[in-house]
């Protein structure tokens, strides 16, 4: 069954990277819904055209807002996404989620 989108976000979606949606049907994805999951994919995945593409359509207070809620992201992309919006990694979810979370071996 196809999603029922504005014309706005299916223009993001279609502009977006096909392999961003290896493992899902793309026409299944909603923007708005799946939002943590298309901005996480384009963090850790994305070229540079998608993060363009998601800035514009989220905006930097909502990019800023879901991507501190996130309860994984990695190290790269956690890096960019504080250098961007400014905040100091501590006040990201998946950094304090990480240090709570003991290592056993150092690697």
């Amino acid at each position: 069954m196809a999603m029922m989108y504005n014309a706005e976000a299916l223009k993001a979606l279609q502009g977006l990277s096909a392999h961003l949606f290896w493992d899902v049907d793309r026409s299944e994805v909603d923007m708005d819904k799946q939002a943590k999951f298309i901005i996480q994919r384009v963090l850790e995945y994305g070229l540079l055209d998608d993060w363009l593409i998601i800035k514009r359509y989220y905006g930097k207070a909502e990019l800023v807002r879901i991507s501190t809620s996130l309860r994984s992201l990695d190290d790269r992309a956690l890096s960019f996404v504080a250098t961007y919006a400014g905040v100091a990694k501590e006040k990201f979810r998946c950094y304090t989620i990480r240090q709570s979370i003991p290592r056993h071996w150092n690697s």
